[in-house]
C-alpha cells in the first residue's frame, strides 16, 4: 500500500527577472549550481544525481518564465509533482518563486527545511 503524500508550498522573493530565475530552474548547467550534483535533460526527462544516486523526472508543464511542473518517475503517488511557479509582484517589482512539492505528513517540515537550504544556494548563485 502506497503512502499518500501531502502537498506543501513555500515561497521566496528574488531580485532577478522571471527570465533569469526561469533559467536557473530549467538549464542543466544552472541546476548543477544549486539543485543537484549532476543534471541531464533528454527530451522531456531530467536525470538528477545526488551523491551517486539518480532520479528521473518527466516535464509535465513548461511555460517559459512562468511555470515548470515535474513528476518523479519513481514516485508511487501518481498525484504528486514538483512545481516551480514564478510571479512578478506588481507592487515591489520583485520576482516570487512558489515551490509546491509533496511529502509524507511527518516529513513536511524536513522537506521545507531542505528547500529553504536549496533556495539559499539558488539566491547565492543568482548573486543575492
Amino acid at each position: 500500500m502506497s503512502v499518500k503524500k501531502q502537498p506543501f508550498t513555500i515561497e521566496r522573493l528574488f531580485r532577478a527577472s522571471p527570465t533569469i530565475l526561469y533559467g536557473f530552474l530549467t538549464s542543466t548547467s544552472n541546476l548543477v549550481q544549486w539543485f543537484a550534483d549532476y543534471v541531464d535533460l533528454n527530451g522531456d526527462i531530467y536525470t538528477f544525481g545526488w551523491s551517486g544516486e539518480e532520479q528521473e523526472a518527466e516535464i509535465l508543464v513548461d511555460i517559459e518564465d512562468e511555470l515548470l511542473r515535474l513528476r518523479w518517475l519513481d514516485d508511487e503517488d501518481d498525484k504528486a509533482y514538483l512545481e516551480f511557479r514564478i510571479k512578478k509582484s506588481e507592487i515591489t517589482e520583485e520576482t516570487i518563486l512558489y515551490i509546491t512539492d509533496f511529502a509524507e505528513k511527518g516529513e513536511i517540515n524536513d522537506a521545507k527545511q531542505l528547500w529553504e537550504s536549496q533556495l539559499s544556494d539558488l539566491a547565492k548563485c543568482m548573486g543575492g
